[in-house]
């Protein structure tokens, strides 16, 4: 199943995606639907898949969770070694936008130094504390795609992740969640993002450190997740960083992120 978050009507409201329809839920958004324990698969109204206007999924999540350095390809692009444990930093909700929503560059003179970072990320649909991995598996609710674009020259001022990752209207999360029937676990899925229809990282969820399910055990060892909670997992390697010279994203550029069994995620860059 596809659950989504639209802009409609002058509000956001959750649907379920039926084939080039989406089936109208009475919730605000996905969260809201996942906190309340609803029946997703009721609805009414319907309109068109095409031209939606897609809400981040989850418009306003208690936790937004990152995980740094988690896929073998990135660790050693950026010359690092193996991690013994889950490197975790957040993110402020302002940061989120929709599947279609331009990503919001810093003026130049705060930055010039912006990345992608195409992610999967889970959505937790229970409250989960002190979880065995099988309690984890069952608190997740499905899996979205998440661009952790980071402003790299601020991200690496300190040790902290924070100010160079939670930049305001830079991080795209959608289109829509597919929920875990249809893809489990989440290993073994092709991921991949381009710039202007260039491939810049193209990789497997089977290279994660940690997959999802060590994430979930570890994090609900620190706090309750509760639904809406989302957590990106990592990127692959091909980050704008560690090319030669490096890349990075400026006013119309297109970045397109694309995880196998979701679909694809895709933003233009914004001055």
């Amino acid at each position: 199943m596809k659950l989504t978050t639209i802009r409609y009507d002058g509000a956001t409201m959750a649907g379920r995606i039926d084939g080039d329809e989406i089936v109208l839920l009475d919730h605000a958004d996905v969260g809201d639907l996942l906190r309340v324990g609803a029946d997703p698969s009721r609805g009414g109204r319907t309109i068109p898949l095409a031209g939606a206007n897609f809400a981040p999924l989850i418009t306003a999540p208690d936790k937004i969770v990152c995980v740094g350095v988690n896929y073998a390809d990135h660790i050693a692009e950026m010359g690092r070694q193996p991690p013994t444990a889950p490197t975790y930093f957040s993110k402020f909700r302002r940061s989120l936008i929709g599947a279609d929503d331009p990503i919001a560059l810093p003026p130049v003179d705060i930055s010039t130094h912006v990345d992608w970072e195409v992610e999967l990320c889970i959505v937790i649909g229970r409250p989960v504390r002190h979880a065995t991995p099988a309690e984890a598996l069952a608190a997740i609710a499905g899996y979205t795609i998440f661009n952790d674009v980071s402003v790299r020259d601020w991200q690496r001022r300190t040790s902290q992740f924070l100010a160079g990752k939670s930049f305001e209207g830079t991080t795209p999360v959608g289109p829509w969640m597919v929920t875990t029937d249809e893809l489990g676990d989440g290993s073994g899925l092709a991921i991949s993002s381009s710039v202007d229809g260039v491939i810049k990282q193209s990789s497997n969820t089977r290279e994660l450190e940690f997959d999802v399910v060590d994430i979930v055990v570890d994090l609900s060892k620190i706090t309750t997740l509760d639904p809406g909670d989302i957590i990106a997992t990592g990127t692959p390697g091909g980050v704008g960083a560690a090319r030669t010279p490096p890349e990075w994203l400026t006013d119309g550029r297109v970045v397109s992120c694309t995880i196998e069994g979701i679909g694809t995620l895709e933003n233009v860059c914004r001055l």
